[in-house]
């Protein structure tokens, strides 16, 4: 069976039917990875190590034969745990698409195997080194922007996910870099993806709206250039400054109550530690009566208090339009996503 090698337009095509396997170390995978590709490592993290070693210090060839007593072991099981592995991911299993890091001998030996075994494979041309330039790409090309922009606790998430339910271009940035934006953004201590994950998933998530709805304008909240740890990349960052912002004025107090409910569910001491981290800007006073009102279990009050705190930042940061007439202020006495997402220019 002839073995076919693809280029990343053909890859991202073929990879909505077939199965990826990504043939790197564990750790290069756990690092940064193509969306939607399944790990299946032909060298632990020490093996890969020793052959990188043996070919910077000895020849090309003494790291191949070290690498065929890794890979040459058990060559039917690994061909089984191959094909078990894409019958596990729903995938259409008649073919598998294959890459490593840059097309070389780890995905060679890998697509060798699977096609001696009869298996149609396809290998990616350049493996994850290729599929990342494109994406690198994908982030500096021009497109048309929309950003939701509003005071804390509008519940602008919630209208960007009920925009993408509805099959309207709308990426959640928060979502694909598992964090909430503020110092009390990840209370739930999931960890975030590393930068170059977090910039695949947001490459990804243009180019399936740029394929779905070719043109269209793309809704995303308003952010800071860093969403936790992470960095929007600087290009498109720029176009997201550059985009007409739609802000959303909610009352102070639908708002309090709506971040009471979302962030009062939180474990106290995460809620203080949260507090502290903020406390040069809060302001000493702020800080103390904060945290006395936590241990008091008085949540509404020491929200109340933060809240007012990022009002003030926000106001400086990102002021709405002054004319109270602007259409570009949404005015709004709900933070239900369904009822404001009405309220917006989708189709403009």
């Amino acid at each position: 069976m002839p073995i076919t090698v693809i280029d990343v337009v053909q890859f991202n095509e073929l990879k909505k039917k077939f199965a990826v396997l990504d043939v790197r170390s564990p750790s290069e995978y756990a690092y940064a990875h193509i969306p939607g590709a399944l790990s299946f490592p032909i060298f632990t993290d020490e093996e890969r190590k020793i052959i990188g070693t043996l070919y910077k210090q000895t020849s090309r060839e003494a790291a191949v034969i070290e690498g065929l007593k890794y890979f040459g072991n058990n060559l039917a099981d690994k061909a089984i745990a191959a094909m078990d592995l894409v019958k596990q991911s729903g995938k259409d299993s008649s073919a598998v698409i294959v890459h490593c890091w840059r097309g070389g001998m780890r995905s060679g030996a890998i697509v060798w195997l699977l096609n001696l075994f009869g298996i149609q494979v396809y290998q990616l041309s350049g493996g994850y080194k290729a599929w990342r330039n494109a994406t690198l790409e994908r982030l500096e090309v021009p497109r048309s922007l929309k950003l939701i922009n509003g005071y804390t606790g509008s519940n602008k998430t919630g209208i960007i996910n009920r925009l993408a339910a509805t099959g309207e271009p709308a990426i959640d940035l928060e979502g694909l870099a598992g964090h909430k934006g503020s110092a009390f953004g990840n209370l739930d201590m999931v960890p975030q993806p590393s930068q170059e994950q977090f910039e695949n998933l947001l490459s990804e998530a243009l180019r399936q709206w740029d394929e779905y709805k070719p043109g269209a304008s793309i809704w995303l909240e308003a952010e800071n250039q860093r969403i936790g740890l992470r960095n929007i990349p600087t290009p498109f960052f720029a176009q997201m400054k550059a985009a007409p912002h739609y802000y959303l004025i909610v009352p102070f107090d639908v708002r309090l109550d709506f971040i009471t409910k979302h962030y009062g569910k939180h474990d106290t001491e995460k809620i203080i530690n949260a507090i502290v981290r903020i406390q040069k800007k809060l302001g000493g006073k702020e800080t103390r009566e904060c945290i006395h009102l936590m241990l008091e279990g008085n949540i509404k009050e020491c929200f109340r208090i933060l809240l007012a705190y990022y009002d003030r930042l926000y106001l400086r940061n990102s002021p709405p339009p002054e004319d109270p007439t602007s259409p570009f202020l949404i005015h709004t006495n709900t933070i239900n996503e369904q009822e404001n997402l009405l309220k917006l220019p989708i189709h403009d």
